[in-house]
């Protein structure tokens, strides 16, 4: 290979990369606010996901974004897994439409006289109108043609050269095939671009460098090399970003395996498929319909496996936090006899109050300078889920009177928990008064509630309500403090600000207290029924 060759070549992919992330930046900034819309209320339905997905996809020319936008509304609680999966499958067969742009229009005109037009246009826009809309539509517009100028790179490395390198012309045979389905997959996993190395494969067909069958199998490995990204992508990542990744990489070996072993009789379908649609007898043409029967092949074959592939998923990367948001109590066995049900509860809502009781915990480690064991705070929204749904199955027709009130007693509970968990919120970082006796009159009483909040935990061994002399021990503690940092702010030594943010974060903490002996007094009188 000569040095212009490989000088054109990488030139041409360089154009179509700067292309790609051009118009992608573009797009999603041109339609950012659409794309929000169409994904967070058009996913009620398999059939609204999957076509939400390829719709934004294809105007956006990115499946990464819509999967980053998607895994996004779904740990935002506004889009179940279930929901999200569609509009990845969607979006596969969205991306499709790189493919057909580069065949339908890319091979179609001369390059230089609409390419370098087409840059200039989009420059105008984007010079004109700097931060607005129509600057984002020239950015896009700008890496279209970049992108086309980049194709045209291409069209003239396969026309001085790949014509002749012997590869070339390997057997359309199974050795061929793997070999080639291993080239796509390297190409995507270098250039970390699919539609990169969907263009290059379009160019060398269209050039007559390679089959037909030997692009289909480049094409199906570019698609398996989307997987690499993924899979990088979930390193660090959250649970939902990981079950996302899977959902991706299965689809794609899924697909993959399928279209290997019915390769040649896709490929006869697609001849038929063109011909019937009267599309031109291009090996570009032929080669963006295959992409794209591929892809919807994939959405055929993940149909039925859908429903299993959640459940599967959502068994696996689960978080701390996920798991202590799972009930270890409840089920709809133990809802349908009173007795065990409110049994299964009060253990239940003693959980509930420990991941209350901690997050408090762990926040008052953080003011007064070290740290308690790690928050479950996100936890603490499923698992009160999981017990409303738990009581509103529990089976009351032949509940006894004592079971009744026991019942009435915990969801009591309860709500002490969830008003602790709410102020939770409200508790500041407490030390930054300078050191003087009014911050460590704070200071001591951040650690008596500290201590009152272990006892508090019905987690603990040493769970027990507060005897009056604790109660009354903390309740002047805290007037104490809270006289003497009204008298600080009157006599100007503490900001007004500081010192109004300081009292209200003191008498959350004394209120959480005052709520947490509240459900202790109720847990250890059914404890002793």
């Amino acid at each position: 290979m000569s040095g212009s060759l490989i000088g054109t070549l990488l030139g041409g992919l360089g154009l179509f990369l700067l292309g790609m992330l051009l118009m992608t930046d573009g797009l999603k900034q041109a339609a950012g606010p659409m794309l929000g819309r169409v994904l967070g209320s058009s996913t009620q339905t398999r059939w609204r996901g999957l076509f939400s997905g390829m719709l934004v996809t294809a105007l956006v020319q990115s499946s990464s974004a819509v999967t980053v936008a998607a895994i996004g509304f779904v740990n935002a609680g506004l889009l179940t897994l279930r929901q999200s999966l569609w509009v990845l499958f969607g979006a596969n067969v969205g991306t499709t439409m790189t493919g057909w742009l580069v065949a339908l229009i890319g091979f179609k005109i001369q390059i230089e006289a609409a390419a370098l037009p087409v840059i200039g246009l989009g420059m105008l826009l984007r010079l004109s109108g700097p931060g607005k809309r129509r600057a984002a539509l020239g950015r896009a517009l700008t890496g279209f043609g970049v992108l086309f100028l980049g194709i045209g790179f291409l069209q003239q490395a396969v026309a001085i050269d790949f014509r002749h390198v012997p590869w070339a012309f390997a057997g359309d045979g199974l050795p061929g095939i793997v070999a080639f389905v291993l080239a796509g997959l390297a190409l995507t996993a270098l250039m970390q671009s699919s539609s990169a190395a969907l263009a290059v494969t379009l160019t060398l067909a269209q050039g007559g460098a390679l089959s037909l069958t030997l692009a289909a199998a480049m094409v199906i490995g570019s698609n398996i090399g989307t997987t690499v990204t993924a899979l990088l992508a979930t390193i660090g990542a959250t649970s939902n970003a990981r079950r996302a990744a899977s959902a991706h990489v299965a689809f794609n070996l899924i697909a993959a395996a399928v279209a290997l072993v019915l390769l040649p009789f896709l490929i006869q379908a697609v001849d038929t498929l063109r011909s019937l649609l009267g599309l031109d007898a291009s090996p570009a043409i032929s080669l963006a319909l295959f992409h794209s029967v591929f892809n919807v092949l994939g959405v055929v074959l993940m149909w039925p496996l859908a429903n299993r592939l959640t459940a599967f998923l959502q068994r696996r990367f689960r978080t701390r936090d996920e798991d202590a948001g799972r009930a270890l109590y409840l089920d709809r066995n133990v809802a349908s006899v009173p007795s065990l049900a409110v049994d299964a509860l009060r253990r239940e809502i003693r959980r509930l109050g420990d991941l209350a009781l901690c997050t408090v915990w762990a926040r008052l480690g953080h003011s007064l300078g070290y740290d308690h064991r790690p928050q479950q705070a996100e936890a603490y929204g499923p698992l009160t889920h999981v017990i409303h749904e738990f009581v509103t199955g529990v089976n009351r027709s032949s509940m006894s009177e004592n079971s009744a009130q026991a019942l009435a007693t915990l969801l009591r509970v309860q709500r002490y928990y969830d008003t602790c968990h709410e102020l939770s919120a409200e508790l500041l970082t407490a030390m930054a008064l300078p050191v003087d006796a009014s911050q460590i009159a704070i200071r001591s009483l951040l650690q008596a509630g500290e201590q009152l909040l272990d006892q508090l935990n019905p987690a603990h061994a040493g769970f027990a309500p507060l005897s009056a002399g604790q109660a009354d021990t903390f309740e002047a503690d805290y007037q104490r403090v809270k006289a003497s940092l009204l008298s600080a702010g009157a006599a100007g030594q503490v900001n007004i600000v500081q010192m109004d943010a300081l009292l209200r974060s003191l008498s959350a903490l004394r209120r959480i207290i005052s709520q947490a002996g509240k459900a202790a007094h109720l847990l250890a009188a059914l404890n002793t029924d």
